[in-house]
């Protein structure tokens, strides 16, 4: 099994996938970056809403825009944007869950969540250019 084929390595890709959506749904966006920023951006979105990605190509994709926005002035890179990428907190007593939350469209999904509330649409995806899917919140994730 190649390094892109293991779970930390999925993670990894899952998380700079969900990442550069969040660069791409930022209000500044891409609009201050260089050339070379949205050049990497653009061959990883392709990549992206290609069905057949080969999973090496694209964690070499995602390397590259982290490289780009750091070689920009970005010290952050894309790793360092993961804020809607959910985290492991315990929940609190008397608290209730999230139930229902805004998945990845894609055929390569990321790992982004969203909170979905019922009336409001579901956010957009930035890299497929659609919205995000509706779903619930499992409470126990390996269930």
């Amino acid at each position: 099994m190649t390094a892109s084929g293991s779970a930390p390595g999925e993670r990894r890709r899952t998380d700079s996938i969900a990442a550069l959506c969040l660069l791409l749904n930022a209000p500044d966006g891409l609009g201050s970056r260089d050339a070379r920023v949205a050049e990497a951006v653009g061959r990883a979105t392709r990549l992206l809403t290609a069905n057949a990605a080969d999973p090496d190509e694209l964690d070499a994709a995602l390397d590259a825009v982290d490289e780009a926005l750091r070689r920009a002035g970005d010290a952050r890179g894309l790793g360092g944007r993961r804020g809607g990428v959910p985290g492991s907190s315990a929940a609190l007593p008397g608290v209730r869950p999230m139930i229902k939350v805004a998945l990845c469209p894609g055929t390569v999904p990321c790992t982004r969540r969203e909170p979905a509330k019922d009336l409001w649409p579901a956010p957009a995806c930035a890299v497929n250019g659609v919205r995000m899917r509706k779903e619930r919140l499992r409470e126990d994730p390996t269930a």
